[in-house]
């Protein structure tokens, strides 16, 4: 048919988020889906999904692939098949310094914001199992509500939190992240189970990316030193697709 489908959120800065010039999507894994269509020959097409909408529509065919901040765990596996590991971030909370919140652990009994549908709330709930969970759809929505006081505290994963608290400029200042890891989060792309011509072509892709060099020159511009993320330096490789949790 000529293109590819790639599912993505499209709101989460830097991995999917549209350009306020173009308004088409731009980011580390539109970067990485656009390598993939280039090495089928195809072109690549870009659908907005929500975060909990994910894995169905990759699995009704609505959409080829997902590109889309997703997690790879050992759960999913049941479900989907996933490319080479591309990022690895960790689930983290962020709070008001003026709340007083100084670890996970005090979240116990509190309420707590995060994304609907995602890894984040059987993390938080496994960490503090008397937190009230409040959801939204994305990511925006949130953070928000953690602005506007709706909740103490919001999980979602470090990069995603970075990237929140980047935004407001001086007032970033006003928020904390809490050094506690809930979790260790690899991203990967992910695909319906049994395509092993596609998951080849991913994985070559990811792989001629890591030893051109370029894998390294996308984290340096969405995440690195040129990003207004600065990131520390990459700790991983575009090399497995090996879980442990």
């Amino acid at each position: 048919k000529g293109e590819i489908v790639f599912g993505v959120l499209g709101t989460d800065e830097p991995n999917s988020f549209v350009d306020p010039k173009t308004r088409g999507f731009i980011g580390y894994e539109i970067d990485i889906a656009t390598a993939v269509a280039k090495k089928l020959g195809v072109k690549p097409v870009f659908k907005q999904l929500a975060v909990a909408a994910r894995i169905p529509e990759l699995q009704q065919g609505h959409v080829d692939v997902l590109a889309a901040s997703l997690t790879h765990n050992k759960e999913r596996e049941a479900q989907i098949d996933f490319g080479l590991t591309h990022f690895v971030t960790g689930s983290k909370v962020l709070v008001k310094k003026s709340s007083g919140i100084q670890n996970v652990a005090d979240l116990a009994g509190k309420k707590v914001l995060t994304v609907k549908g995602g890894t984040q709330e059987p993390n938080l709930l496994r960490a503090v199992p008397t937190a009230e969970v409040v959801t939204f759809e994305n990511t925006q929505q949130a953070f928000q509500a953690l602005q506007q006081g709706k909740g103490i505290a919001y999980v979602n994963d470090e990069s995603s939190l970075y990237n929140d608290v980047a935004k407001l400029g001086a007032k970033g200042g006003d928020y904390l992240i809490l050094p506690q890891n809930l979790n260790v989060e690899p991203l990967a792309l992910g695909i319906r189970k049994g395509e092993t011509a596609l998951k080849k072509a991913i994985d070559d892709t990811l792989r001629g990316l890591e030893a051109s060099g370029d894998a390294e020159k996308l984290y340096e511009k969405w995440w690195g030193a040129q990003s207004k993320l600065k990131f520390a330096k990459r700790t991983f490789r575009f090399e497995s697709d090996k879980v442990d949790g």
